[in-house]
Parts: C-alpha cells; structure tokens; sequence
C-alpha cells in the first residue's frame, strides 16, 4: 500500500514539472512543409517554345567640327545628319538606338524574324512606304521602324524567307553591336541599301558554299516606286579556314529621285556589285575588305557611278580591349550619292573597352577628306575636311 502511494505521488510530482508531459498528452508532430511550387523562368518558356529574344540599347555622343551637311545639302554623315524632324544634334547625347529581336529559327521546317528597331538611327534606315506620312520619302520623324520582319522555310540544303530583310550587301550592318566602329563606313551609307522587301533563297551546296537568289521591291522599298522588280545573286565561301568570301549582285530599275511625284518621277536601271572579304589572320588580329561599284541609269547625262574601298584591321589587345582602324576611300564619279562630285576619304581609329559579355564601350577619333570644298560650316562657307570624336555605350541582351 506504502508502495503504491509512494509510485502515485511520484508521478504527480513528474507531472508538475516544466516541459514533461505524458505521452498521451503530447501535441501531434508538425506535418512536413509542403515544397513550393516551382515556377518557370521566362527564359525557360522562351526555350521550351523554341523562341529566342535578343535585342541592344546604343546611346553615344559624337563632336563633329562642321554642320554634318555637304554643301549640297546631303548629310555628310550616314548617322550624323542634323535632322530636326529626327531629333537627333550633333555634340549632343543621343539614343542611337534600342532594338529587339523576336525569332524562331529551326533547323528544319517554318520559323520567322521580327527586328523592331527605334531611336534617331531608325529614321535614317526607314523604307519607304513604311514609316513615312503620306508617302512622303523625306518624312522619317517617327524614331521606329521594322527593320525586318519575315517568315522562313529550311529544307535539307534550301532555305526561303519572304518578307522585309536587311540588304546582302556591305561589311557593316544596321544593328551596333555586329559592328567593330561607333560611326558608320562610308559605304554602308552611300554605296549599298540597307533593306529589301521579297524572297530570297540559300542553297548550301556544300559545307562552305552557299548560293543566294531574291527578287525585290528595290532599295529599301516597303512599297515599291515602280512596277519594275530587283534581282539579287550572291555567294558566300569559306575556301580555307582563315578566308571567308561574299558576294551579291543587284540590278533593277530605281528612281533617279523623289522631286517629282512618283508617277512623274524617271526611273532608270540601278546596279551594284559589292564584294566581302575577311580574313582572321589569328585569333586575336583579323582583317576585313570591301568593294563596291554602283551605278544608275537616266541621270544626266547619261549614267551616274560611284564606286569605293574600305579596309579593316582589328585587334584584340586583351579579353577586355579590341583596336580597330577603317580606312576608307569614296568616288562618286557624277555626284549621284553625295550630291557633290568628288573623291571622299575616311580614316577611323576605333578602342572598346568590353567590361562584360553584355555590355560595350567604345571610343572613336575619325577624319574625312575630299578632293574639293564638299564639307558644308556653320557660317555658310565649306571646306575639304572635317573631324569628329565619338563615345558610345552598348548595352547587349
């Protein structure tokens, strides 16, 4: 009985203690947290769609010591010209241009490109019939444009896409990051197009050869000027490891010019043979080559040419720094492109300072010369030269 009493009022006593309990007295063990739900990145969507999306920001400041004009009227600058209705002013900062890129490209079967583009470079590379009020050519003051946008088929060796493209032509391109300068050749102004409207067809007939085929509106033409269509034929090659070539021929009939109404305005034959050639030497130093001979038909007095050179060297200093330097010569026989006859040369030396994969620097120092008075000043007069220096920021996604 002493037992008893003695086991009972041990067991009262453990049970006044803090924090003992009897078993079936104990609060149930928590559940396990359920895991959260992973959602997927957009860039896990983009991938399972097979979509990809790129695009670039480009804000610079160029100096120029003239008014960016010759003395025609002309912008002696691709980019440069001091265009009210753009927005866009010299010794100023500017948003060159902001750009994105929608595309799905498969290996096999049908895909598609969409490239908007805007800042003040868009109204410069503007078609026409795309952008402009009224049928306007010289109306470009939206800063938007679609600078491609095309559907595509690849088949084995064959690959069509129809729509608008950028132009084969040059060995630079519209979009800044694919280019090694802040400031634009010569060429890519005033020798080659920029976009064209149709179809064009590739068919690798080997490894490091491909043929090329397209009909077109023209010369960055939305809406074509006349009845008349452009044919394109071009090549790219790789012969060896370090060499590669390309090619293309344009002919078709062009307007000689927009004074006139469309339907008043001549037209006459326009042709272009543009020639790239690159070699990467090493795989820090490369060299690149560019030739053009254009001409246009109807134009008094009979035929207008021009043709020109450009050459590259870059260097790739470190991971972090790339040099280039661009020289460049320019004659446009009867003044067709510049509005001016004259021999025009350039030469740019270029420094990029590449911090990250996406983000770029650059610095450039550039002089233009030609063999007469073409460069238009502020007061009025002109002279045979002008300078310019340049900073630009790329910002790459």
């Amino acid at each position: 009985m002493m037992k008893s009493k003695l086991l009972n009022t041990l067991m009262l006593a453990a049970l006044a203690l803090p924090g003992v309990a009897m078993a079936e007295d104990a609060p149930p063990a928590a559940a396990p947290a359920a895991a959260k739900p992973v959602v997927p990145t957009l860039s896990d969507i983009l991938d399972a769609s097979g979509l990809s999306v790129t695009g670039y920001i480009d804000v610079g400041y160029t100096s120029l010591n003239t008014t960016g004009l010759f003395a025609s009227g002309v912008p002696s600058r691709v980019f440069d010209a001091p265009d009210p209705s753009a927005g866009k002013k010299l010794n100023s900062f500017n948003l060159n241009q902001a750009s994105i890129t929608v595309s799905k490209q498969p290996k096999e079967g049908f895909g598609g490109v969409i490239n908007l583009t805007a800042g003040q470079d868009s109204n410069v590379i503007a078609s026409f019939g795309a952008g402009n009020l009224g049928g306007n050519p010289f109306d470009n003051s939206h800063n938007f444009d679609v600078t491609q946008a095309y559907g595509s088929y690849v088949g084995g060796p064959l690959t069509v896409i129809a729509g608008k493209f950028v132009t084969l032509a040059g060995a630079e391109v519209i979009a800044s990051p694919s280019d090694v300068n802040y400031s634009r050749s010569i060429l890519f102004g005033y020798a080659i197009p920029f976009t064209h409207t149709g179809a064009r067809v590739t068919y690798a007939v080997a490894d490091t050869v491909n043929l090329i085929a397209g009909i077109n509106n023209g010369w960055d033409q939305v809406s074509d000027t006349n009845k008349d269509k452009t044919i394109e034929l071009g090549f790219t090659a790789t012969p060896i490891k370090i060499v590669s070539l390309a090619g293309v021929y344009y002919s078709g009939k062009e307007l000689t010019g927009f004074a006139k109404p469309l339907n008043q305005a001549s037209n006459g034959n326009r042709q272009l043979v543009d020639l790239v050639a690159t070699i990467t030497a090493t795989d820090k130093l490369s060299f690149v080559f560019n030739y053009d001979d254009g001409s246009q038909d109807n134009v008094t007095p009979a035929k207008a040419k021009w043709n020109g050179l450009a050459s590259y060297a870059n260097y790739q200093l470190t991971d972090l720094w790339r040099l280039s330097f661009r020289n460049e010569y320019f004659d446009d026989k009867d003044g067709f492109r510049t509005g001016i006859v004259q021999k025009w040369k350039e030469n740019t030396l270029a420094l990029a300072y590449l911090p990250t994969k996406n983000v770029e620097l650059r610095g450039e120092i550039r002089r233009d010369t030609s063999n007469t008075s073409a460069f238009l000043n502020s007061d009025g007069t002109s002279k045979s030269s002008q300078s310019s220096f340049g900073l630009e920021a790329l910002y790459k996604f």
